[in-house]
């Protein structure tokens, strides 16, 4: 198959969204039993043929502790609760073993994840642990630091200054941090969207189907729809995203010839459907609120293929110092900053401009060491770092410099790149190969065969799974966007 004919195949399977399935999510969809026992005895099924060698669950390839934690708690849970079988009791106690070893190194473990906290961690660990407690399962966390994120969450509730958690509030991402006693943060007739989730997520909506509303049948119907495999993603679905992300990846390697255009051009015009002006668009059309991200990356496509879309639409995301992604955003994101960057270029924004120099301020200050970055949304500094490449070659060339020289360092001997020691990825490959073309592309010289080693490596290694770098509540991976780095990159390289 050529390199076209992949990208047109890409773009026919672009649409709802794809990806991994998540332990965190099909935990909760386990907890049906005395609702839909049938898919609560897939959901652990697939519980117990996916605990890792340790008991515990999560990411497999490498430890991320919030990612851990999060899953096997939740998992040992819904074992507790509802698995009758006598694997299932052996495996709940190999998981409690595994644990007890999570908890007990939570102090470091907490501060060693690179990218920080997975989404809504201090609101839900909290409900979980109470939980857990109470079942007998652990000990009380209290005085230790997973205890003490309870703080942290009534500092974030109380954000909502007397709001109720609707489907307008982001909020509602995390609707079970509720938990069975604090229902009364929740606005119940307005928390479920048209198609019967809770923001599209999986957990959220199993919540909603045990404790809310028990057993309704919008919400069952939705669980029953995303579970592929016994499993459940952490969203779905995630349409806007996917097409944003997977167009926005080929974008870079543009021009594609007819064939490609064709398949192209209706994801175009789907997200010029969805674009709300002076808001943007969100991650789904299933998901009322909007956010930064999105709405940067629709508007520089959008924009770029020759659709009208207004400005002021990113130019609602700005703030003082920065550029947010969510209202309530407790911290800025890195990459969305850079995303907003590459918007307001395509937007014709000298780099003078106030607005543009406000991003580069921000991204200065936070740049490690005057060589990488790292972002909340991803679990390795090159997802950043390279698009911080891709944002300013030949716009703000001083800010990525020194980046540049960072990536070309680290590249592997075999001409791969990868953050996590003994785990080279096709994604971060892809992501490096897309930055170095580009900023190739733009007029500066790259040392020896850098490009190719790359290129030869990827090809080598284009077609193996992905590891889960990306984090939700816990960490996935949409295969889709993944894929479309690795087709672009190789797109890249090959016309450079």
């Amino acid at each position: 198959m050529t390199l076209s004919e992949s990208i047109c195949q890409l773009l026919r399977e672009t649409g709802p969204g794809r990806m991994s399935n998540t332990a965190y999510d099909t935990a909760w969809i386990a907890r049906l039993g005395e609702i839909d026992q049938f898919i609560s005895n897939r959901a652990l099924d697939w519980l117990c043929r996916n605990q890792l060698p340790d008991g515990s669950w999560g990411a497999s390839e490498f430890l991320y502790y919030h990612d851990r934690v999060i899953c096997t708690l939740a998992a040992i849970i819904a074992l507790y609760k509802h698995g009758k079988r006598d694997r299932d009791r052996i495996q709940m106690e190999k998981g409690k073993a595994a644990l007890e070893r999570l908890t007990s190194g939570a102090t470091r473990g907490l501060m060693a994840d690179p990218g920080g906290s997975t989404v809504g961690f201090e609101m839900i660990i909290p409900t979980l642990l109470t939980e857990a407690q109470s079942l007998g399962i652990i000990q009380s966390q209290d005085n230790h630091i997973l205890g003490r994120l309870s703080k942290k969450r009534a500092l974030k509730t109380a954000m909502l200054q007397g709001k109720m958690i609707s489907r307008q509030v982001t909020m509602a991402h995390s609707a079970e941090m509720a938990g069975p006693d604090a229902m009364h943060l929740l606005d119940i007739d307005n928390l479920q969207e048209r198609n019967g989730s809770i923001a599209s997520n999986p957990a959220a909506t199993a919540y909603f189907a045990i404790q809310v509303r028990p057993g309704d049948a919008k919400a069952l119907e939705y669980l029953r729809n995303v579970i592929v495999d016994d499993g459940a993603p952490y969203l779905s679905p995630f349409d806007i995203y996917e097409r944003a992300w997977v167009l926005w990846n080929l974008a870079l390697a543009a021009p594609f010839d007819s064939d490609v255009m064709k398949v192209f051009r209706p994801h175009l015009d789907y997200l010029a459907a969805a674009w709300q002006p002076g808001e943007g668009v969100s991650f789904s059309v299933d998901f009322a609120p909007k956010d930064g991200d999105d709405t940067c990356i629709t508007y520089e496509l959008l924009s770029r293929f020759g659709y009208k879309v207004d400005l002021e639409a990113v130019l609602s995301y700005e703030e003082e110092d920065h550029f947010r992604c969510f209202t309530f955003e407790a911290n800025p994101s890195i990459s969305v900053n850079f995303h907003m960057l590459g918007a307001l270029r395509q937007a014709g924004l000298e780099v003078g401009h106030p607005s543009v120099q406000k991003i580069i301020r921000f991204l200065q200050n936070a740049q490690i060491d005057r060589t990488f970055w790292f972002d909340k949304w991803h679990a390795s500094p090159y997802y950043a770092t390279t698009h911080a490449v891709i944002a300013c070659s030949g716009y703000a060339d001083d800010l990525a410099r020194t980046a540049v020289d960072w990536i070309l360092e680290s590249q592997l001997r075999n001409g791969a790149w990868g953050f996590f020691p003994g785990l080279p990825t096709a994604e971060e490959t892809a992501y490096c190969l897309q930055a170095l073309s580009l900023w190739q592309r733009s007029g500066h010289i790259l040392p020896g065969d850098v490009l190719q080693r790359g290129k030869t490596w990827l090809l080598d290694h284009e077609d193996a799974a992905y590891p889960p770098l990306w984090p939700g509540k816990c960490l996935y991976s949409p295969d889709l966007i993944v894929r479309s780095a690795i087709l672009s990159a190789l797109k890249l390289v090959e016309t450079a």
